[in-house]
């Protein structure tokens, strides 16, 4: 089989350009090999958090940071329309499409509509909220549920609202700013064969850089048993939430364009 780089960022160029994944025999098709050996490729990525594959895994149902079902979000460029695998994935896509996107949810507090313009070169201003339910150390653990509890919210009031009606613990809450911040940063060279993923020292390096710290972030190590393997917790508590604000400084001043009309500036 070709490097498996390869398969990944055919994958990922396919979902970039045309909104939906490639079925397993149109990778079998374009590196000329067989469906068992794609099947095996796409297996190896999904094993490496790459990209996700269904129970059976034959179907690819997510490519972070786009998605081929439905979790909340939709993502509007001018050539394509994508599902956004949450808020941080969907606040990515701007940036890696080269493009200014309307990305549009509803607020699981109220259930408003909600939407604003996302832009590649700087963040949105606005008052709406981003919370993560689910502990970044514990995402993997299932996470089409961790991306599915990545959401926009719109207020801090509305977030408490949800959490109470839905008896859930209270995770990280961020503003627009250092979600964009996020989002931009963690995918840079997603598109590129040379993309690989962090190590958990380079993930809680830039999680730091934008005031993301604390157990929620991973700054703490897991309790092990006798048998030196991770205890699970359970979703662990914030009280109160973690409100992310970044410093102002964060953004390099040029990072920030000179207008919002103009030409987008570099992804993440």
């Amino acid at each position: 089989m070709h490097d498996l780089a390869d398969v990944r960022v055919f994958v990922y160029r396919r979902f970039a350009e045309r909104g939906d994944p490639p079925r397993p025999e149109e990778v079998a098709a374009e590196f000329g090999v067989g469906a068992a050996e794609a099947l095996e490729a796409l297996g190896a990525l999904h094993d490496a958090h790459l990209l996700v594959l269904d129970e059976g895994r034959r179907r690819i149902v997510m490519a972070h940071p786009w998605s081929a079902v439905p979790l909340g979000f939709v993502v509007a460029g001018r050539r394509a329309k994508w599902w956004g695998g949450c808020a941080w994935d969907s606040f990515a896509i701007p940036a890696l499409v080269g493009e200014e996107c309307l990305v549009a949810t509803h607020c699981p507090g109220c259930g408003r509509a909600l939407a604003l313009d996302v832009c590649p070169g700087e963040p949105p201003t606005s008052d709406l909220m981003a919370h993560f339910l689910v502990p970044i150390p514990r995402m993997w653990d299932d996470v089409m549920f961790a991306c599915g509890h990545q959401a926009l919210f719109c207020s801090e009031e509305h977030v408490g609202r949800w959490l109470r009606v839905t008896r859930s613990p209270r995770g990280a809450l961020l503003d627009m700013r250092t979600l964009w911040l996020l989002a931009t940063r963690w995918y840079t060279g997603r598109l590129t064969k040379e993309y690989r993923r962090r190590t958990p020292d380079e993930a809680r390096a830039l999680f730091q850089e934008l005031g993301l710290a604390g157990p929620f972030w991973g700054d703490e190590a897991p309790e092990r048993d006798s048998g030196d393997r991770p205890v699970s917790q359970g979703l662990r508590r914030t009280e109160p939430a973690l409100l992310a604000r970044s410093d102002p400084a964060v953004l390099a001043p040029a990072a920030r364009p000179a207008t919002r009309g103009g030409a987008p500036g570099g992804r993440s």
